[in-house]
């Protein structure tokens, strides 16, 4: 009952997790236009250049790592209380063979 429990409460925190992490994966493309329009420059590879060392699109990088990993967390953790599940009816199932076998 309590990892049935513990899938139910988590899962919405897995899924403000994961909808965090797609945000971010998406706004990092349009913050990377915003700084390649401001680099002062025409040339493609010194706008994308400038893009990227820019404070602005590394701290995006940094929320989409904090974000992944928040997500894995309460993904793997769910995986865990579901594997519990599992060994929780093969005990059942178990201890119900070995009553009828006792029979």
């Amino acid at each position: 009952d309590k990892a049935i429990q513990y899938l139910i409460d988590t899962a919405p925190l897995y899924a403000q997790a994961k909808s965090e992490r797609l945000y971010l994966e998406e706004f990092r493309k349009s913050k990377k236009a915003h700084l390649m329009s401001q680099a002062g420059t025409e040339v493609l590879g010194k706008q994308e250049t400038f893009a990227y060392a820019h404070e602005e699109y590394i701290e995006v990088l940094e929320g989409i790592r904090a974000a992944v990993e928040k997500e894995e967390k309460y993904r793997w953790l769910m995986t865990a209380a579901q594997a519990r599940i599992e060994v929780w009816k093969v005990n059942e199932y178990t201890k119900r063979a070995e009553i009828r076998n006792l029979s």
